[in-house]
């Protein structure tokens, strides 16, 4: 039987655990680290909801960091590589663990450019960013109906992306699994996910209401900085 004093001791111990913020991100073990979120998971509530966030970066995120480490241990040469130009030059990547290192390498970067361009309060593009969608991609009402489109129509898991040339000409573009344009050697303004991961907790099978609901949380300074980074060829993933 438990004594007073451990069920004393063991409820200070729950009670200090509860106190103490999670910690998502971790030491690294490899030439790449999942750095935390940059807000808190509960930021993009209602939309998104904080428990999906959390389960989200925390471990499918932290797996693909994990998993490309781990296969990248078998290979000097290949760790040396940014990840930008690991994913552009795939065929350079030793067959042995070529598939480890695209399809974590992919859900890595994929999911880096993820958080950033959320944790915002939605709304319309201004500037540079409204002028090239407006321009390629026949403006901000018909660029949502087509990316929402085209999220829907992914089968099975994805993502759906908008790519920026150095020019700055926005192309609509999906994907499947953790591929990213920059397996084309092309750069990612901005994308959502579809895995069923990224939404089910409160949406379940309802992938529209999740990509209509994404647009709120959508942080346009920061999809505008990536804009302005890729036309200055400084955009990395």
């Amino acid at each position: 039987m438990l004594s007073r004093r451990h069920l004393l001791t063991g409820a200070t111990l729950l009670a200090a655990s509860a106190a103490i913020p999670r910690a998502w991100a971790q030491a690294p073990t490899g030439p790449f680290k999942l750095d935390p979120l940059p807000y808190a998971p509960s930021k993009n509530e209602p939309h998104i909801d904080a428990q999906t966030m959390e389960i989200h970066h925390g471990k499918h995120h932290a797996a693909y960091v994990n998993n490309l480490n781990a296969a990248l241990a078998q290979n000097a040469e290949a760790a040396k590589m940014p990840l930008q130009e690991m994913l552009a030059n795939l065929s350079k990547v030793p067959e042995s663990i070529r598939t480890a290192v695209r399809n974590n390498g992919g859900g890595h970067a994929n999911h880096t450019m993820f958080w950033q361009i959320m944790g915002g309060s939605g709304g319309e593009p201004s500037g540079e960013v409204k002028a090239a969608i407006d321009r390629d991609l026949g403006g901000f009402q018909k660029f949502q109906t087509d990316f929402n489109t085209a999220g829907e129509r992914q089968f099975g898991s994805g993502w759906v992306f908008v790519t920026v040339a150095r020019d700055g000409k926005l192309t609509l573009v999906a994907k499947p699994n953790q591929d990213t344009p920059l397996m084309e050697g092309q750069r990612v303004l901005m994308g959502n996910d579809v895995w069923e991961h990224a939404y089910y907790l409160k949406y379940q099978n309802r992938r529209p209401d999740y990509l209509k609901a994404w647009w709120n949380v959508l942080d346009w300074n920061k999809i505008g900085q990536r804009y302005a980074a890729a036309k200055a060829g400084t955009l990395t993933v």
